[in-house]
């Protein structure tokens, strides 16, 4: 699970805001504004900074499911150019747990280097298996995955040198676990392909 990093670095704060225009780059709101430092935390920068409020800090704590109701604002946050931004954003949106969310994650392109750091810090990123070793795969919603579990791809994946696309939907039965925790080995189309677990949902 990432954890909170909030500071009060003054000498960033003033770009910060002004970058934000003193609102919420999550939500859009104006409470409680505070730097929050997005984990892990490298360096203390104005692109490893985001300006939320005090609501939308308090849930970057948790593992929960989130009420998507109350995260309309993810939908225009998504599109930020602002790398600590995309980052919340991607470990936010698995949580929501609706259609909507799920589409938006697939349309969102980010760097590689920005979804590595979204990777990292994302709730579930060190979870154990069942026997207690730190296996380290999750599916999108931080569910630990198993050697043998079925999943479900969550957007459609083009899948390159086999001429065709994994649908959105696709039940893939018995996964094989790789040395990568990024990666599970699945069957699609009579296929054995390689999967990114952010595109799984645990069946």
């Amino acid at each position: 699970m990432y954890k909170r990093s909030v500071i009060n670095p003054s000498h960033l704060e003033s770009e910060l805001f002004t970058r934000c225009s003193r609102r919420c780059e999550l939500c859009a709101g104006t409470d409680e504004l505070r730097v929050h430092a997005v984990t892990p935390v490298t360096e203390v920068s104005a692109e490893r900074c985001a300006v939320v409020c005090g609501a939308c800090d308090a849930a970057l704590d948790g593992a929960d499911a989130l009420d998507a109701a109350s995260w309309d604002g993810l939908k225009d946050a998504a599109w930020s150019t602002v790398p600590a931004v995309q980052v919340l954003v991607l470990r936010l949106l698995p949580r929501l747990a609706v259609p909507w969310a799920t589409e938006l994650l697939g349309q969102i392109y980010v760097d590689d280097d920005v979804r590595a750091w979204a990777d990292a810090g994302a709730v579930g990123s060190s979870s154990r298996d069942d026997d207690g070793a730190g296996g380290g795969h999750v599916d999108s919603n931080g569910t630990p995955l198993l050697e043998g579990d079925s999943v479900t791809l969550i957007q459609d994946l083009d899948v390159k040198g086999a001429n065709f696309i994994a649908k959105r939907g696709t039940l893939v039965k018995g996964i094989r676990l790789t040395d990568d925790p990024a990666c599970v080995e699945g069957k699609v189309n009579k296929s054995v392909i390689v999967l990114k677990t952010r595109f799984l949902k645990k069946a």
